[in-house]
């Protein structure tokens, strides 16, 4: 296969080779319908998904066992925090595009992908306090909260604290990616400017507003949803987009309040290791809603 990559071949696209279902039906005839034992070259399954530099990157600080728990779990996170945000910004293009309908989809994934970031959490039921003390000093300063990729999730669903791209700053490309997302519209935003567009009283103030500060509810908006789910037809797109929305916020909530019941079992209200108050700090944050008016509207239906 022929890399299109003005840099040159790469690993994968040398040796991961389309397939048509005429070679595939062909390969499986000859082998008896037994799976093929023999490759000249590294596995293509291993050449598309880098299993086995996943399997590496597990370098633990401890002898402790129960650390590798610890430590896969937290890269699992990241992997799914990295995947919905990619399903956010596809839902954001469709969105610009007015596109609802196909909007739904990436949202959908989203939701979906949120579902198995708070299964992940069921890895770490076991730790007691006792557990994790016996690693915990090694991580020095090391938590979650300098999650890069957290934080691009956090800005993309709206909640905005510009203060917070600061501990990046000396990993300029990470840095410069988050200045980014803090300086564009959030999910949210695109959300409002559709509705501007669809006709609903929108003050354009709200729309010409700085993004890169968070959202303030807003009364135009939380009554745009009110219409819009009065209309409770099979064809209303817009009250399918809440719903998608909804499933999100819920299990983006969700998981905001599996990782402060996380942190209570494994250290209840000791100070956090990147020097915030710890479970103090997580209320705070949880008190911060994703689609604010998505939720306020309900009262109003």
């Amino acid at each position: 296969m022929e890399s299109t990559d003005p840099r040159g071949p790469t690993k994968t696209t040398a040796v991961v080779r389309p397939s048509t279902p005429e070679e595939r039906a062909t390969k499986a005839a000859a082998n008896a319908g037994e799976p093929t034992l023999e490759f000249a070259d590294i596995l293509p399954y291993d050449a598309y998904v880098h299993a086995s530099t996943l399997h590496s990157l597990q370098q633990t600080l401890s002898k402790d066992a129960g650390e590798m728990s610890f430590l896969m779990v937290s890269q699992i996170m990241e992997l799914y925090f990295g995947l919905t945000c990619f399903e956010l910004r596809e839902a954001q293009k469709l969105l610009r595009a007015d596109d609802v309908w196909s909007t739904l989809s990436p949202l959908r994934r989203a939701a979906l992908h949120l579902e198995g970031l708070n299964a992940a959490w069921r890895g770490l039921r076991w730790m007691t306090p006792a557990d994790f003390n016996r690693f915990r000093d090694l991580l020095g300063e090391g938590s979650g909260f300098q999650s890069a990729m957290y934080r691009q999730l956090e800005f993309l669903l709206g909640i905005r604290t510009a203060s917070l791209v600061r501990p990046f700053r000396r990993q300029t490309e990470v840095y410069a990616e988050l200045v980014d997302t803090l300086h564009a519209p959030s999910l949210w935003d695109d959300v409002a400017a559709l509705l501007a567009r669809r006709g609903f009283d929108i003050p354009p103030a709200l729309l010409e507003r700085d993004v890169a500060t968070e959202h303030e509810p807003h009364p135009a908006v939380e009554a745009a949803w009110v219409e819009i789910y009065r209309a409770d037809t099979s064809d209303n797109h817009l009250r399918m987009l809440g719903q998608a929305l909804t499933e999100i916020a819920e299990q983006f909530g969700d998981w905001r309040y599996q990782h402060l019941k996380a942190v209570q079992r494994a250290m209840g209200g000791k100070a956090g290791s990147g020097g915030s108050a710890g479970v103090a700090w997580l209320q705070r944050s949880m008190a911060r809603v994703v689609f604010p008016e998505l939720w306020s509207a309900r009262t109003f239906m």
